[in-house]
C-alpha cells in the first residue's frame, strides 16, 4: 500500500445510538486509529467489559459506543444510500480463543496488508481492516473470497454480517491498535 497522502479513504463516522443512521462526519483511517487510541470510548469499553449478561452487553454497546462504516460514506446508514465505497473491507472475529495468535497471523499475512487492526469492544475479538480492489468483484463477493481465504488459512471464521456494504462496527477504547505506518 502506498501513502494515500491526501486522497485518504474516507467512511463514514455516526455519533451513538446504534438507532442513529445518520453520519455526523466522514472519517480516515488515521481518524479513527485516533478515536480508538484516544479516551472518547474508554469508559465505556471499561464498563462493557463488566457485563456479564449478553442480552445487557449487547443493549449496553448499542447505546454507548459511537461507530462507523467502514467500507464506504453513507448519506443514511443503508446499502441503498451508499454514495462512494471506500476501498476497505473489515472483517469481524468473535469469541476469539488466542486473540494474540490471530493478530500476529494477520499482521504478517502475505496477501492482505493490514491497515488497522483493534480488539473488539467485548474484547474477544478482532477487527481487521484491509483494502480491497472493487474492479476485481463486488463488495459481497470479495468479503467471501477473504472469509474463504480466512478460514482455510487460519482455521477462523469471519462474522458473516460484513458482506453487508453498510454494516456498522462500534469503537472501542484499544491502546494496542495497530494502523499501517504508511497511513501516518
Amino acid at each position: 500500500m502506498e501513502n494515500q497522502g491526501n486522497n485518504p479513504a474516507r467512511f463514514s463516522f455516526f455519533s451513538r445510538p446504534i438507532i442513529n443512521t445518520i453520519p455526523s462526519a466522514n472519517f480516515t483511517l488515521l481518524d479513527t486509529y485516533n478515536y480508538i487510541v484516544g479516551y472518547q470510548a474508554k469508559e465505556a469499553t471499561t464498563k462493557l467489559r463488566m457485563i456479564g449478561d449478553v442480552k445487557m452487553a449487547r443493549d449496553f454497546k448499542a447505546a454507548n459506543f459511537d461507530y462507523c462504516t467502514f467500507s464506504g460514506v453513507f448519506s443514511k446508514r443503508n446499502d441503498k444510500n451508499l454514495i462512494k465505497h471506500s476501498g476497505l473491507l473489515c472483517l469481524d472475529f468473535d469469541h476469539l480463543k488466542n486473540l494474540d495468535a490471530l493478530r500476529a497471523q494477520l499482521l504478517k499475512d502475505e496477501y492482505f496488508e493490514t491497515q488497522l487492526l483493534f480488539r473488539s469492544p467485548s474484547g474477544d475479538g478482532l477487527k481487521w481492516i484491509i483494502n480491497i480492489d472493487l474492479s476485481q468483484t463486488n463488495h459481497s463477493n470479495y468479503f467471501r473470497a477473504v472469509a474463504n481465504y480466512l478460514k482455510q488459512t487460519y482455521s477462523v471464521e469471519v462474522d458473516q454480517s460484513g458482506k453487508d456494504v453498510s454494516r456498522a462496527c462500534f469503537l472501542p477504547h484499544d491502546p494496542d491498535c495497530f494502523i499501517n505506518q504508511n497511513l501516518l
